[in-house]
């Protein structure tokens, strides 16, 4: 018999609007596998008041039915990774610096998702300020691959990954500056995508890299996706950087029919870019095979693979690295332990208690982040760094707009690996090479998903990355649907959950 953590979020509103389960029920259910599996390191915080009166009000809501249908995530519970404030649970964004911190107001993302009742049931681990690809700079702990416990989940988004994976909600919300959404998806078996920059508001998402940050959900599948993004997305006037762009309806668009589709072939006509970039050294062999696999898959649903080519793709990593530390530098200085965050106990002036409470505060790749960042835009340095690496920026989006016009989608790997031990990389700049695939299309703005795509060495999990062009989400969401529908690779568990 099936459980009701095995479902997605398309069968738990289907059984909740069929009344075979109350939200109650199922918060409660899900809310004993969070405390049972605490050690990976999931959760930061967990609330079961707060939730099961969420879940109650869900209920309600639903038996009144006053107000016509129920929305698809009313009484679905989902959990929202620790770099979105929140009035009822603590903000720390995973370090140490904001510790215990309440914010007075629920980011955007948060509020958007609470009005469809959604029901939270807690706060997910992530690496500090988000600065990172494994979680293991979460300043509490890391969060552990349910694959394999002594794995790194992915980051930063490792703890959204994971509660996904291991079946503790149907659904988190996540942040993608460099790939922190699609590489942890990837690295756990689960689906994630990073919208085009501008379609979620970034209010109240505590910020590492303004031009570059962006909310994105994960889920089972790119169905469960859609219903989150559809929720998610829309103009914040209280963001400068939210897009004044219509939001489609992303689930139609999922579920749709192509036009010169057939029922063998529902990809029939596209035409999918497989860049010479993305496939050359420093790709294990596992990883390759099971992404040419999931390549076949997609041919023989129809599309077409053609050759592309990305030149820039190598300059993505320099690029990023000296972009995203600049905007860290800028918009980490409010943390200076006079307004809120922490604030050293012992200090002689206003400059020593910013040294300590910035270093007791700060972990070392904040700091490390920080200190490059501030290095790049210093008097000196900014036209030789700075500025070159913005003009770069926009090569490497002319680059996508160039192979756009022999494609309508881009594919490739998400990670060149699959998910190494933790602890085993010591080296801060070969962990920064692991984001090859993925910085490029967060430099240029590009909506980008990753959908399971079997597994690699180990019977770890491998992602088939898919990038589209600007407001493509739905192009995103309909390939990966239609992989999905003719595969098992997302429905698969690790084994005891």
């Amino acid at each position: 018999m099936t459980q009701l953590h095995e479902l997605g979020v398309a069968e738990l509103s289907r059984l909740l609007d069929e009344k075979q389960v109350s939200s109650v029920e199922l918060t409660k259910h899900l809310l004993a596998r969070v405390a049972a599996h605490a050690s990976l390191g999931a959760f930061l915080a967990v609330d079961e008041e707060i939730a099961l009166a969420q879940a109650g009000a869900a209920d309600l809501w639903r038996a009144r039915g006053v107000d016509g249908p129920a929305h698809p995530l009313l009484g679905v519970p989902i959990a929202h990774k620790d770099i979105f404030v929140t009035r009822d649970l603590p903000s720390t964004a995973g370090s140490k610096m904001l510790e215990g911190y309440r914010s007075p107001f629920d980011a955007t993302v948060v509020s958007r998702l609470a009005a469809a009742g959604a029901v939270t049931l807690g706060k997910l681990n992530c690496d500090e300020f988000a600065m990172g690809g494994s979680n293991e700079n979460s300043a509490y702990f890391p969060a552990r691959n349910p694959w394999d416990a002594s794995r790194i989940a992915g980051g930063s988004s490792g703890g959204s990954a994971v509660a996904v994976a291991a079946r503790l909600v149907p659904a988190t919300t996540g942040t993608d500056t460099g790939g922190s959404v699609r590489q942890p998806a990837s690295l756990t078996g689960v689906t994630g995508i990073k919208p085009t920059y501008g379609r979620c508001s970034r209010y109240g998402m505590i910020a590492f890299a303004s031009s570059l940050d962006q909310a994105g959900p994960m889920a089972r599948s790119a169905l469960d996706c859609a219903h989150l993004l559809q929720a998610m997305s829309g103009f914040d006037p209280r963001d400068a950087t939210s897009a004044e762009q219509p939001v489609p309806d992303f689930v139609a668009a999922t579920t749709a029919r192509r036009e010169v589709a057939t029922a063998d072939q529902p990809l029939k006509g596209l035409r999918v870019g497989l860049p010479k970039e993305f496939f050359g050294e420093g790709v294990s062999a596992d990883v390759l095979t099971a992404v040419r696999a999931a390549l076949a898959e997609l041919e023989r649903l129809g599309a077409t693979l053609v050759e592309v080519s990305l030149p820039r793709t190598e300059l993505s990593i320099p690029v990023y690295y000296i972009i995203a530390p600049a905007e860290a530098s800028s918009n980490l200085s409010r943390f200076d332990g006079v307004r809120y965050g922490h604030r050293a106990a012992q200090y002689k002036d206003l400059n020593d208690l910013y040294r300590k409470s910035r270093s007791e505060g700060f972990g070392p790749e904040v700091k490390r982040r920080i200190m490059i960042g501030t290095y790049v835009l210093s008097h000196g340095y900014y036209d030789a760094y700075y500025l070159q690496a913005q003009k770069l920026r926009r090569m490497i989006a002319d680059d996508f707009q160039a192979a756009f016009k022999d494609c309508d989608l881009i594919a490739g790997p998400v990670a060149p690996t699959v998910a190494r031990p933790i602890g085993s990389q010591t080296d801060p700049v070969a962990e920064y090479l692991a984001d090859i695939f993925t910085l490029p299309a967060s430099l240029a703005g590009l909506p980008g998903i990753s959908v399971p795509a079997g597994f690699g060495a180990g019977g770890l999990p491998v992602g088939l990355q898919l990038i589209g062009n600007y407001w493509q989400e739905g192009a995103l969401l309909h390939a990966g649907h239609a992989l999905q529908q003719a595969t098992d690779w997302h429905l698969k568990a690790p084994a005891g959950f």
